[in-house]
């Protein structure tokens, strides 16, 4: 095969999977660079679309979720936050589980990042008044908080996240039961989103975020503890590189390896 028809080849798959994302909209998305980066919208469609989001090991609603969690992280790209929200739409993602996505975002960026993600959300959801109505995942069940955060905890982190929470008590123990009651108790114990995809965009988040290695470590390993698998971590970590950069994705490839090989000893 020339390296013509494999350049074709890599557009035509690409166009293919952003026109599904965009639903009709893709053309904007290229055109739009025409007039000053035109190599840019290509590069845009043949490795953003064409190389990463066609690969195996992940579902199209994996990779939108995991997609808009980091970019509500991050916080500096509304207006693709905004596209991405609705792709999720596109390709079968529900309003509920893209606003549990953007709930799920504060634990680990803030408040202030979940409620510009929220804002992107409400301005999508009304621009589209076809779809299915929204529909609020209901709130943690009742009870103590604590002991719910705390089984939570020891369902998902097992023996790495209790040692997070004893590395405060000499420090800062209401911050250590703060992580217990209410990311766990509360965030973590909400429906609307199943584990093993509340563990998969919180791989995403904390890849493409950066800075919190040691939390990234934690959540692959609850990510494989709640059924998750070794393809999908790779998965979302690799196709982090398309938004927040290589280094980022390097970055987190380098703390998998850690946590593969942890387990295997």
């Amino acid at each position: 095969m020339s390296t013509e028809q494999q350049h074709d080849d890599r557009y035509e798959r690409g166009y293919a999977a952003l026109s599904e994302v965009a639903n009709g909209a893709q053309d904007a998305v290229i055109d739009g660079l025409a007039d000053i980066a035109p190599h840019m919208g290509r590069y845009i469609v043949e490795f953003g679309f064409g190389d990463i989001y066609t690969r195996p090991g992940l579902t199209r609603r994996q990779r939108q979720l995991s997609t808009v969690a980091a970019l509500a992280a991050m916080g500096n790209a509304a207006p693709q936050l905004r596209f991405h929200i609705g792709g999720a739409l596109n390709v079968g993602c529900t309003r509920q589980e893209i606003v549990e996505v953007l709930i799920h975002v504060c634990v680990y960026a803030g408040f202030p990042a979940a409620l510009n993600g929220l804002t992107a959300a409400r301005e999508v959801f009304e621009s589209r008044p076809d779809d299915a109505p929204f529909v609020p995942a209901s709130d943690a069940p009742g009870g103590d908080r604590l002991a719910r955060g705390q089984q939570a905890l020891a369902d998902i982190d097992g023996d790495a996240g209790q040692q997070v929470i004893d590395s405060l008590k000499d420090i800062a123990p209401d911050l250590a039961r703060y992580v217990l009651e209410f990311s766990f108790g509360d965030i973590y114990s909400r429906t609307g989103l199943d584990l093993p995809t509340r563990e998969l965009v919180t791989v995403a988040l904390c890849t493409a975020l950066g800075t919190v290695g040691p939390q990234l470590r934690v959540h692959l390993h609850g990510l494989l503890n709640v059924g998750g698998t070794r393809e999908e971590a790779v998965e979302v970590i690799t196709q982090m590189a398309g938004y927040a950069g290589f280094p980022a994705a390097l970055n987190g490839l380098a703390a998998a390896r850690e946590v593969f090989a942890a387990r295997d000893e």
